[in-house]
């Protein structure tokens, strides 16, 4: 992991060189456009930052997410849902994440585990103790060495991203309801998910949102506060 300015000796602290973030939360939350904008600060900063979505990112992946999203000639059930998600991010972990940590870079995600873990699990009816052990498998242990969850009212979010776009925006409201209700046990239930974890008020201004993330990116990080 390189950078313009010493920093402080972290990743000893951690179980490879690189720095695994994450972005999640509800849709409409703005964690898409955060996240790109993060890649784009830490890329100034002088990081080697790879970045990926989930579901998708690898050839295989990317050919499960149009199953999952956008293929309305199938049907798959809550179970077999979850489970394509895992086989994505399985490939993912596999053949990028886990690689790039390894050499020292930055990897930022556009959702990982938690995300199934809330959608199938708290709001799709799955046993959360079964998806965490079949996340644990797929990814091999590996989780997010920080979780960045952008929090937004479902009114508020439902007006940022308009029309439903694929098949789980197009899910009624009360399940929509239980994503968000999920996502907020989250920080309160370490059982649900153990790594570390931060809430961020994704219902403020967009700049004032990245200020928020990029002061616990540079916490995390041990980074110099910059203007």
């Amino acid at each position: 992991m390189t950078h313009k300015d010493t920093v402080d000796d972290t990743t000893r602290l951690r179980p490879h060189p690189g720095f695994f973030l994450v972005f999640e939360g509800p849709d409409g939350g703005g964690k898409s456009t955060q996240a790109a904008r993060t890649i784009e600060w830490l890329r100034e900063e002088g990081f080697d930052v790879v970045a990926c979505r989930d579901p998708g990112g690898t050839n295989l992946g990317e050919r499960l997410r149009t199953v999952i999203l956008s293929d309305e000639s199938v049907h798959p059930t809550m179970r077999a849902e979850m489970l394509l998600y895992m086989a994505s991010r399985a490939q993912l972990v596999d053949e990028v994440i886990r690689p790039a940590l390894a050499a020292g870079r930055i990897v930022v995600s556009d959702r990982f585990v938690l995300s199934n873990i809330i959608y199938q699990g708290v709001a799709g009816g799955l046993s959360v103790d079964e998806i965490a052990d079949v996340g644990l498998v797929a990814t091999g242990g590996l989780m997010p060495d920080l979780t960045l969850l952008l929090d937004v009212p479902q009114e508020v979010a439902r007006s940022r991203t308009g029309p439903a776009r694929d098949r789980i925006e197009k899910r009624p409201a009360e399940y929509q309801d239980r994503v968000r209700a999920g996502f907020l046990l989250a920080p309160a239930d370490r059982s649900m998910y153990s790594s570390p974890l931060t809430v961020i008020d994704g219902g403020l201004e967009a700049d004032a949102v990245f200020a928020l993330i990029r002061k616990e990116v540079q916490d995390a990080l041990a980074l110099d506060p910059r203007p």
